[in-house]
């Protein structure tokens, strides 16, 4: 072999060599940037599921806040004015019903019965359920624009009395029998006929339709 064969194979064995050496270099540095890409990709997609987790427990928390005020939200009845109560005369038997209506924008409590002074009574009605005591406590919750019911049944004369044109309204605690609160004299003269209660009728506890204070009285159709 010349000397001059010899120079030019060990030239292209060199480039051969060189050529090699940099694909090599170029693939492991290809591998780098993908492990490195691999790894942001998972570090960003355990970053979004965290933030995922932060954001759905962050709601449930507010949910149950929510939650708890919303029943928070339910207090006593406030004993109202002229508008919020109705009497309404009935027949065959005779009673009255005593309508109140929640004027609120939320739910409100009552208890037992209705407190019922009418004229110029110094003591309210009889409780037609037996009177109220720690033993016996009925609540209703009475929804936000919502009515309850009370019926007095006036089937005796005694019971029936005279025509009452003024009445003030007392509403209950919930652990005793003792009165929370007065409303002003409510007038009657708004009813084309007075209602007619003796100072011996007694008053049902509180409902939440007329139906069931009228069956609780033995007074319903």
């Amino acid at each position: 072999m010349t000397a001059r064969r010899s120079r030019r194979r060990s030239a292209a064995y060199a480039a051969l060599a060189l050529g090699l050496a940099g694909s090599l270099a170029l693939t492991g540095c290809n591998s780098h940037s993908s492990k490195k890409s691999k790894k942001s990709s998972s570090s960003s997609s355990s970053s979004s599921k965290s933030k995922k987790r932060k954001i759905i427990g962050g709601g449930a928390a507010a949910a149950g806040a929510g939650a708890g005020a919303a029943s928070r939200s339910t207090t006593y009845c406030t004993t109202g004015t002229q508008g919020d109560y109705k009497f309404i005369t009935r027949t065959d038997p005779s009673h009255v019903i005593l309508k109140y209506h929640n004027s609120k924008s939320r739910s409100c409590y009552l208890y037992n019965s209705p407190m019922l002074y009418f004229g110029t009574a110094k003591q309210p009605l009889g409780y037609y359920e037996g009177a109220p005591s720690f033993g016996k406590t009925q609540r209703i919750e009475v929804p936000a624009r919502g009515d309850a019911y009370a019926s007095i049944p006036t089937t005796t004369a005694a019971d029936k009395g005279t025509k009452q044109s003024v009445v003030k309204i007392g509403f209950m605690n919930a652990s005793e029998p003792t009165q929370r609160g007065l409303s002003a004299n409510i007038h009657l003269s708004q009813y084309a006929s007075l209602p007619s209660v003796g100072k011996t009728a007694k008053v049902s506890d509180w409902y939440l339709s007329d139906k069931l204070a009228e069956i609780k009285t033995n007074t319903g159709k």
